[in-house]
């Protein structure tokens, strides 16, 4: 394969880059002054503070000219009738894309996975073009692998592309990637890659967003902080690897999901570095 295709790849990758905000009162403010209006900013659910501040977040940030997709996590609508009220609400805002997980949360209602209310959405009129699903390369804390790839499959017809969760081992992802297309799961790929923020800001991070919250966030992301804080695990070098899996049209890895577990400023000031890293690498003449 030639050097040239990753770096291509890296860039592509980069600049078409996803931001995962949770939200919190100053998030907005963050995104409008950090955040160039090209990149899509995808709005997380908290089970501790309901829909409404996913909804208002995502409004606010559509109405200021952001590509944004909402979480809709299926145990927090309490059936279709709600979800009928979501779908108006974001279609007046302009929004044409969702995210659809399961959630944590407890049943609030109908809804007890994502494929429950991926068949209500496809029953009723909705704007969105694009619709994504969760994939789980680094493995679910409560569910087997073999279900998690099955579900992919239940849900393929519902959905756009698949949203990967938090990754870490590219040669794990490799692996998943081609387990997922072996099993007839076609949908284009956006992995999930942790941004480079320290542990104090992830721990600060998680005091922000509600006791209970809190618990279930330093719980499900307890082996993140090991892992990111780890002298071994380099942001910088774990997209480059990502890039060098999506220059294999055969995976069709389609882009990044950048968590950015709020610190958008110091994520963007590291995309463009990589950006400019990746544009001298291209133009480096051989040695």
């Amino acid at each position: 394969m030639s050097n040239e295709l990753p770096t291509v790849a890296l860039a592509h990758l980069l600049e078409g880059a996803r931001y995962e905000v949770m939200p919190t009162p100053s998030i907005t403010e963050a995104v409008l002054e950090h955040v160039p209006p090209s990149l899509t900013v995808t709005v997380t659910a908290a089970p501790s503070k309901g829909l409404a501040a996913t909804l208002d977040t995502s409004v606010a940030l559509a109405t200021a000219g952001y590509r944004v997709v909402p979480h809709l996590a299926a145990r927090m609508v309490s059936g279709r009738g709600e979800l009928e009220e979501v779908v108006a609400r974001l279609a007046g805002a302009g929004v044409n894309a969702v995210f659809v997980p399961g959630g944590d949360a407890d049943p609030a209602g109908d809804y007890t996975s994502a494929l429950d209310l991926l068949q209500d959405l496809a029953a009723i009129e909705h704007p969105f073009t694009h619709v994504g699903i969760t994939g789980y390369p680094e493995s679910h804390p409560t569910i087997d692998d073999d279900v998690t790839v099955q579900s992919m499959w239940d849900k393929r017809r519902y959905a756009t592309h698949v949203v990967s969760n938090m990754t870490f081992d590219a040669e794990h992802l490799g692996t998943w990637t081609e387990r997922v297309r072996r099993r007839g799961v076609t949908l284009p790929i956006l992995v999930g890659v942790p941004g480079p923020v320290d542990r104090t800001k992830l721990l600060g991070m998680a005091t922000k967003i509600g006791v209970g919250e809190s618990l279930r966030f330093l719980r499900k992301q307890k082996s993140v902080f090991a892992r990111i804080a780890s002298p071994g695990f380099s942001t910088d070098r774990f997209v480059s690897r990502v890039a060098a899996l999506a220059a294999n049209p055969a995976l069709d890895i389609e882009g990044l999901h950048v968590f950015t577990f709020n610190q958008v400023g110091v994520i963007e000031s590291w995309r463009r570095r990589m950006l400019d890293e990746a544009a001298s690498a291209r133009v480096r003449p051989p040695g």
